[in-house]
């Protein structure tokens, strides 16, 4: 019989990420597909992307409504309340023979306590990171210990994996799967005119004011020449007051633009144009150094993040960030990134992860752990 494997996916962000390895599950003979999307997917605020699911050629097998209409953290604790109630019904029933996750969101708490509880083994994409500055870094972690299965992007990570207690057979280095897009998807043409800064920037969970960094960032931006774009944050505690300062900012001065969703294909072709990447984001650590982008990385969400040359920490300060800006728009700088190395991979996780998922063995020997 077919394994049956679900995958959850909660928001473009991780959608994107997940994207070729579902293709590849999808497309191998041994192996039943399921997908269960959730949370903002469902949203029309964060624009509907469970839309882009069904778009890529897979069909939505569950759909768990869970995101509270809030922007607080209560907001979010209960979001993971309610999506491991909906999340019970739904596993209960399907009883896959793996659940696959990915990175590192709060709402990925709530499946992997639903499959520790109905035995169900976790596989599990991207652990073994750091990121000191978000409570991202907790989950993740929390789901490297519940998981059976891992999927590092580096081996720096799959070394923080196995020192975390977890046997050196359960965890492959594969890359980032996010890289396969640029390998294996084909980007849309470059946009004639003056190249654009994108500007991404999310709330940092660890702090009990998740603005307290924006002010310096939105200070900078003032000073910053050309278009801008944002893009949409996650839905995080403070995330719909960064969305109205971004518009407020934009509606001030004019020449840029707040892009609420993006498909995987249209934001690697801006990105691959961009002037550079300003913000706390992981797509300027993980992503940009495939092409090349420099990286201006603000405050203390990405704190210990292995990163490539391309990335330029700057401390939340307007002084800071626009000397990084300045070293970010130098083009000796932008001409020493030409054929550097990316090392989070090289633009063939979806195979590897695909392999290990159809061949490892189920049962008690994959449960148990020592």
């Amino acid at each position: 019989m077919k394994r049956k494997i679900a995958a959850v996916t909660s928001s473009r962000a991780d959608f994107s990420h997940l994207y070729w390895p579902l293709h590849e599950l999808a497309a191998h003979p041994e192996i039943d597909l399921k997908i269960v999307a959730m949370g903002p997917h469902l949203s029309p605020e964060f624009g509907h992307t469970g839309a882009e699911i069904e778009k890529a050629g897979f069909a939505i097998d569950s759909r768990i409504e869970c995101l509270l209409s809030s922007d607080s953290d209560v907001g979010m604790a209960k979001t993971i309340g309610v999506a491991t109630l909906g999340l019970a019904d739904c596993l209960g029933q399907m009883r896959p023979d793996l659940l696959l996750l990915i990175a590192d969101r709060y709402e990925m708490l709530a499946p992997a306590s639903v499959a520790l509880a109905l035995r169900i083994p976790i596989a599990h994409i991207e652990g073994g990171e750091i990121s000191e500055g978000a409570i991202d870094d907790a989950v993740r972690n929390a789901l490297t210990k519940l998981s059976h299965v891992h999927f590092t992007s580096t081996e720096k990570a799959r070394a923080r994996v196995i020192s975390m207690g977890e046997a050196e057979w359960r965890v492959h280095r594969a890359g980032a799967p996010s890289l396969d897009h640029l390998r294996r998807s084909p980007l849309l043409p470059p946009v004639p005119g003056q190249p654009a800064v994108i500007v991404a920037y999310h709330p940092t969970t660890i702090a009990r004011d998740t603005l307290r960094e924006a002010e310096a960032l939105f200070t900078a931006l003032a000073s910053v020449e050309g278009p801008l774009f944002f893009c949409y944050p996650n839905a995080d505690a403070g995330s719909r007051a960064l969305i109205t300062r971004a518009k407020e900012f934009l509606d001030r001065r004019g020449n840029g633009q707040v892009l609420v969703n993006l498909d995987p294909v249209a934001y690697w072709s801006l990105l691959r144009d961009a002037k550079f990447l300003l913000g706390n984001s992981s797509s300027g650590i993980m992503e940009a150094a495939s092409f090349g982008i420099p990286a201006v990385n603000v405050g203390i969400r990405q704190r210990g993040r292995e990163h490539g040359s391309n990335v330029l920490d700057a401390d939340a300060t307007v002084d800071s960030i626009l000397a990084r800006v300045a070293q970010a728009t130098d083009p000796a700088f932008r001409a020493s990134l030409t054929g550097m190395e990316n090392p989070y991979g090289d633009g063939h996780a979806a195979e590897r992860i695909a392999a290990v998922l159809a061949s490892v063995p189920l049962g008690e020997e994959l449960l148990i752990k020592r």
